[in-house]
């Protein structure tokens, strides 16, 4: 009973490790996602610019990007 035991808290201790390493992992690989630039198409999220531009692929004005933290 006692191994039993053991055995249940050893799994779930395990599995909680688990869990907190690859929730770290994912917020890394969402920070590094983010697109640098300060303007974006709505249409084409890939194109950015620092500054107010035109996207080259359709011609639309870019849009500010919210830099608020969240």
């Amino acid at each position: 009973m006692k191994i039993r035991f053991a055995l249940f808290a050893l799994a779930g201790l395990l599995a909680f490790s688990a869990c907190d390493s690859t929730a770290k992992k994912d917020a890394k690989a969402t920070e590094a996602e983010k697109p640098k630039g300060k303007y974006y198409c709505t249409m084409h999220p890939d194109i950015t610019s620092d500054k107010p531009a035109t996207c080259s692929k359709c011609g639309m004005e870019l849009a500010e990007r919210d830099t608020t933290a969240k």
